[in-house]
């Protein structure tokens, strides 16, 4: 299985070879959507071809704000996983880690509670990573795995 994983990690690092973000400009709104859902897509082989089990994709919990992008295992360790990609050269004057502010950490450590009892996983070594992608215009994705993020 590890080697699919890498075999389709490296048609999407093919793939993204010239950065993540859509060739063309279109609504702003719907353009950042679609560059998460790149970036996303990017970090779920990532993390594949690193070891890592996925077994949830951007779990929301109704009633809640916000989402966990990606869920996992990390060998016996549950991750939960945050995806920040930045695409242009006005994005990248911060790092996309930076967007996981305080209020983002708390939004995300509830929906993590919410999926464990909705899971009945009464008992689990958890923790939270984030991946960050930083896609300038015309090259690859440097991406960058920080392993217990947060707590």
């Amino acid at each position: 299985m590890r080697l699919l994983s890498h075999c389709i990690f490296g048609l999407v690092s093919w793939g993204a070879r010239k950065g993540i973000a859509p060739e063309r400009k279109s609504d702003s709104a719907a353009s950042a959507r679609h560059t998460g859902i790149r970036g996303e897509t990017y970090a779920y082989w990532y993390l594949r071809r690193h070891g890592y089990t996925i077994v949830a994709r951007n779990f929301r919990v109704t009633g809640l704000k916000g989402e966990i992008d990606l869920i996992g295992y990390d060998g016996e360790v549950l991750t939960f996983i945050e995806v920040k990609t930045r695409t242009s050269e006005g994005d990248l004057l911060a790092l996309p880690e930076d967007a996981v502010t305080s209020d983002k950490r708390r939004f995300v450590a509830r929906i993590a509670r919410q999926f464990l009892a909705e899971w009945r996983i009464p008992e689990a070594r958890c923790r939270f990573d984030v991946v960050a992608i930083e896609s300038h215009p015309g090259r690859s994705p440097l991406v960058r795995l920080h392993k217990g993020a947060f707590t």
